[in-house]
């Protein structure tokens, strides 16, 4: 019987009109991220389960861990703030505050559904190093810009300050943080199954909701309004909790209107996440996008281009004889700067060749055959209209660098 050829479920592969999306909404992030003064770094994929339990409440059952061939007891990447704090304490030299950028893929054993899957790419940037609020609104003012970079315009930053839940137990606050996903009665219900009676859930939620901002929420909201961030992109939600364990003050996450998938990122303070790996106290707050839903909202909003090749002519080969040529110009073109494919196959015939380009959706065929050569132009047909026009070499370049594809 044979076997099916498939990825396991929550894993995917992502081809060329994919995959080609998702580096130009990463193109773009990138570049908002280091004008905003963040650096790149890389993790390994596996780290020791112990450097990463411990650090995410209720989702830590969502590791992915096993024990390898050396009996050590090993666990994939589940986010990238816990190594972020790792290779903090191993590295103390390094130039505090340390501002990093990290774009790698993330794996949780959880059940794939919309904008979810077992293996993830998330994108990050932290601050590491500065307790003040300054930082907090930095990286606030960074996602937003980063959201109108991919070309968002309706969207919104909840904010709030995990100070306003003082007094409560983790179990409680995971459970104001359901509000949105299953509502007032649905909190009060959980709340009761902690050991609250009615009147006592109810009271715990009103209060909650209606809390004024902290002091350092008044403190973040002045400076991002001295940072020129609109007002209308930001708000403050006291019933947000974000639900991993390791956040300590101020947190946030960014939704775009009308779509259904949830948020597209948050983050938040973590000052004492550090020092669980070393004796001296750092604080620390961040941003991670979930790319997956992130691209999801840009495909909806039609903010993604669609799929061309960045092969701009494919250089045909008459015959083997005729191969130097063909290569020649290949070289030429390619030193130029423009994108260039060559029949590999200098045996295959004319019409298979043409047959390829026209598969793969190249715009432009380049023909150099033995009256070309002997008359000094290249014949270039164009695919799309099926026209064909005899051209020097240096008409040949002037038509490819200025045709819009």
């Amino acid at each position: 019987m044979a076997t099916k050829i498939q990825t396991p479920k929550g894993f995917r592969d992502f081809l060329p009109p994919i995959q080609s999306g998702r580096v130009f909404l990463l193109e773009k992030i990138t570049a908002v991220l280091k004008r905003f003064g963040f650096e790149p770094l890389e993790t390994p994929a596996l780290e020791f389960a112990e450097t990463l339990k411990g650090k995410y409440g209720e989702e830590e059952k969502l590791i992915f861990e096993f024990t390898d061939r050396g009996g050590r007891e090993v666990a994939l990447r589940f986010d990238q703030t816990v190594p972020l704090a790792r290779v903090i304490a191993a590295n103390p030299s390094l130039p505090m505050p340390f501002k990093r950028y990290q774009i790698q893929p993330c794996w949780r054993a959880e059940n794939p559904q919309k904008g979810r899957f077992r293996e993830f790419l998330q994108v990050d940037f932290d601050t590491v190093g500065s307790s003040s609020t300054l930082s907090d609104a930095e990286i606030i003012a960074t996602a937003i810009a980063c959201a109108k970079g991919v070309g968002f315009n309706d969207f919104l930053m909840r904010i709030n300050d995990r100070d306003i839940f003082k007094g409560l137990s983790g179990e409680s606050i995971r459970s104001i943080d359901k509000l949105k996903k299953i509502g007032e009665v649905g909190v009060v219900e959980q709340l009761k199954r902690e050991g609250y009676n009615g009147k006592e859930a109810k009271a715990i939620l009103t209060k909650i909701k209606n809390s004024s901002p902290t002091r350092a929420l008044e403190s973040l909201f002045k400076y991002l309004d001295a940072l020129k961030v609109d007002k209308d992109k930001y708000a403050f939600d006291p019933t947000l909790a974000r639900g991993l364990d390791y956040y300590t003050g101020i947190i946030y996450e960014l939704e775009i209107e009308g779509y259904s998938g949830g948020s597209i990122g948050g983050g938040g303070r973590y000052d004492e996440l550090i020092g669980r790996f070393t004796t001296k106290k750092t604080p620390a707050t961040g941003f991670s996008f979930g790319f997956d839903r992130l691209i999801e909202a840009a495909e909806e909003a039609k903010l993604v281009p669609s799929y061309s090749p960045p092969t701009r002519v494919l250089i045909t080969v008459f015959n083997e004889r005729l191969l130097a040529e063909s290569l020649s110009l290949v070289s030429k073109l390619r030193t130029l700067g423009i994108a260039t494919e060559i029949a590999l196959d200098p045996k295959e015939k004319l019409d298979k060749q043409l047959k390829y380009a026209d598969n793969k959706k190249i715009p432009y065929v380049a023909i150099l055959g033995p009256a070309e050569i002997k008359k000094g132009v290249v014949t270039l047909k164009d695919l799309a209209s099926g026209e064909q026009s005899s051209l020097k070499e240096s008409e040949l370049v002037k038509k490819l660098k200025g045709a819009k594809f």
